[in-house]
């Protein structure tokens, strides 16, 4: 499989609506909940995908989709820091936690797609694509599966550290702070 990463935008948004308009959990968030937190859950699917949409259409990218054709098979939350307020409140403080520092937020990958080693695809583009919008640092909070059964939309911690990101910080062990260095 030949994987195509590019920025959400208008231009893909229907790739990207057809991946998330599921039954799941992430058709019920539309990336939400990383700017508002769990009052997502307040809101039903159609107010959280206006929403998200609304901020695709005003021109600042959320983050990346891995296409197999044309058809969009994975998704990558990644932004400036200040974009994702809520996740500002529940990471813990860094000493990156600055200007110029980027923030994976999720993933997502289409079933049938998946443990195809499309995550590591997306967190290699998005650490080039915050690299060549200025960034510092790329951070992220994934799961240690060897601390915890649950399943992630925040990927793992050996895929990330594969990837080159070190933990910076364990205040909860079981989903450490991550950081790649830019």
């Amino acid at each position: 499989m030949a994987l195509r990463i590019e920025p959400l935008s208008p231009k893909n948004w229907a790739a990207f609506a057809d991946l998330f308009d599921t039954t799941g959990p992430v058709g019920r968030c539309w990336c939400m909940y990383p700017r508002i937190g769990a009052a997502y859950r307040h809101h039903d699917a159609t107010e959280n995908r206006r929403d998200f949409k609304a901020l695709v259409h005003e021109g600042r990218s959320p983050g990346l989709l891995a296409f197999d054709g044309e058809q969009a098979v994975g998704w990558c939350g990644v932004t400036p820091r200040e974009d994702v307020p809520h996740l500002q409140k529940i990471w813990p403080k860094s000493g990156a936690d600055k200007e110029g520092t980027w923030r994976i937020s999720c993933f997502y990958v289409r079933k049938g797609y998946r443990r195809r080693g499309i995550t590591r695809a997306l967190i290699d583009a998005a650490i080039g694509h915050a690299r060549d919008q200025g960034a510092t640092a790329v951070e992220a909070r994934p799961l240690d599966a060897s601390l915890s059964p649950s399943a992630t939309s925040a990927g793992y911690v050996t895929t990330f550290a594969a990837a080159g990101f070190e933990p910076v910080d364990r205040t909860k062990p079981q989903s450490p702070l991550m950081r790649y260095q830019l």
